[in-house]
C-alpha cells in the first residue's frame, strides 16, 4: 500500500504541471484583399510587343488572371501573351502562352506585394497592326 501511495505522490505533481494557465492561442484570420480589375488597351504592330505593369498590394498574394478580351480588326489573330515580374524597365516572363487568341486566359499566383506585368507580342503572324484589350484580375 505504501508503494501505491508513494507512486501516486510522485506522479500527482507531474500530472498537475501539465494543467497550467497557458495562454490560449488566438487565431486571427487574414482577410484577403478584394480583387482589382485592370484593363489594358493598345495597338500591337507586326514584330512588336507591349508590356503593362500593375501593382499587387495584398500581403498574402492570390490568384492573377490575364484574359485577352479583344483583337481587331482580325478577331482570329494569334499572338503571344505572358504574365511576368516587372523589374522597373521590362517584364520578365513567368507564365506564357505563345498561341493566344481572343478569350485565352493565363493563370498565375502572386505571393507577395510587388509589381507584376502582362505582355502581348507578335509571334510572327501579324501582317497589320491590331488593337487589343487585356483584362487582368489580381489581388
Amino acid at each position: 500500500m505504501r508503494r501505491v501511495t508513494l507512486v501516486c505522490t510522485l506522479l500527482l505533481p507531474l500530472l498537475a504541471a501539465g494543467c497550467g494557465d497557458d495562454d490560449p492561442i488566438i487565431n486571427t484570420p487574414i482577410t484577403p484583399s478584394p480583387s482589382v480589375t485592370d484593363t489594358f488597351t493598345g495597338t500591337l504592330t507586326p514584330s512588336g510587343a507591349t508590356s503593362h505593369p500593375f501593382p499587387v498590394s495584398s500581403i498574402i498574394g492570390g490568384t492573377v488572371t490575364a484574359t485577352l478580351k479583344t483583337v481587331s480588326p482580325d478577331g482570329e489573330a494569334v499572338v503571344g501573351m505572358y504574365l511576368g515580374i516587372w523589374n522597373g524597365t521590362g517584364c520578365s516572363v513567368v507564365v506564357a502562352n505563345d498561341r493566344a487568341i481572343v478569350s485565352t486566359t493565363i493563370l498565375g499566383t502572386a505571393t507577395a506585394i510587388g509589381t507584376l506585368c502582362v505582355r502581348i507580342y507578335d509571334i510572327g503572324t501579324l501582317v497589320a497592326p491590331q488593337d487589343y484589350e487585356i483584362e487582368v484580375v489580381h489581388p
